[in-house]
């Protein structure tokens, strides 16, 4: 507990200052405010290892194509919304439009180029969704939505929203689902670190030409099936996971030319 108390002190110092810090980055272009970003969540992540123990290994990265692609997220943790800084080369989150209005928080998921969603009827937020999403697709970005809308705890689930369903179908970049176990090790509104190793894996692409229900069963089946299996292999006495490979946790430009021996 300890560690945990240390980490939330440090995390939320960390982020204050680089938030202060960045505010000459909101009048310079967009990528360097990502550069910004990924450095905040190296060092989040860095303290998450070091005060609670908590580590991550990534599996099947060799599935995410190059440049625009949708990812579609179980989502556990506030670990999730960090850890896609780290994997992906430019990732943009859909986010409800309250959230922009917050100060200095909203300014830099604005300056990020994340899309916002509104959320005062369903018909503006899959219009707010699809708009967004196709636009940063079309600039060669990662779209990260987790369908389920919210965080869950691990070995339940949410109805999944449509919304992935007419980006699927209207966007047509692929979508690659991924399953995790983060709620583990990082709960929802814990306080509370758990030490081990959180599990990422990136699923296989949908398949080309599903309609709305085929999207959101195969997506659904997928995700599921995979966090399942994969909060039952942590939670086994002795657990034991392959040996974290060298690109395991690597930023993209760690990873490099080692993009497909990542762990499978």
């Amino acid at each position: 507990m300890v560690g945990s108390v240390a980490f939330a002190i440090a995390f939320y110092g960390w982020t204050s200052a680089l938030a202060v810090l960045y505010l000459p980055l909101l009048a310079l272009p967009r990528p360097i405010m990502v550069r910004g970003v990924r450095l905040w969540v190296r060092g989040a992540l860095w303290l998450a290892r070091v005060l609670c123990g908590v580590r991550h290994r990534v599996v099947g990265r060799e599935r995410v194509p190059p440049g625009a692609v949708v990812i579609a997220a179980k989502h556990q943790s506030a670990w999730d919304t960090l850890i896609f800084h780290h994997l992906l080369e430019d990732p943009v989150f859909a986010i409800k439009r309250e959230l922009f209005a917050v100060p200095l928080f909203g300014w830099y998921l604005q300056k990020a180029g994340n899309i916002r969603i509104d959320r005062s009827s369903r018909v503006q937020a899959l219009k707010s969704l699809v708009t967004g999403s196709s636009r940063s697709l079309a600039a060669g970005r990662q779209v990260v939505v987790f369908p389920e809308g919210t965080r869950v705890t691990p070995g339940t689930e949410r109805p999944y929203q449509v919304g992935i369903a007419a980006v699927y179908r209207q966007c047509r970049a692929p979508v690659v689902p991924v399953a995790l176990n983060s709620g583990l090790f990082w709960g929802r509104r814990q306080l509370r670190k758990r030490a081990g190793v959180i599990t990422l894996e990136f699923l296989p692409p949908l398949p080309a030409g599903l309609d709305r229900d085929g999207v959101m069963d195969e997506l659904r089946r997928r995700i599921e099936t995979a966090s399942e299996r994969l909060r039952r292999e942590a939670e086994r006495p002795h657990s034991d996971h392959p040996p974290l490979g060298k690109n395991a946790g690597a930023s993209p430009g760690q990873a490099g030319d080692n993009r497909r021996k990542s762990l499978r």
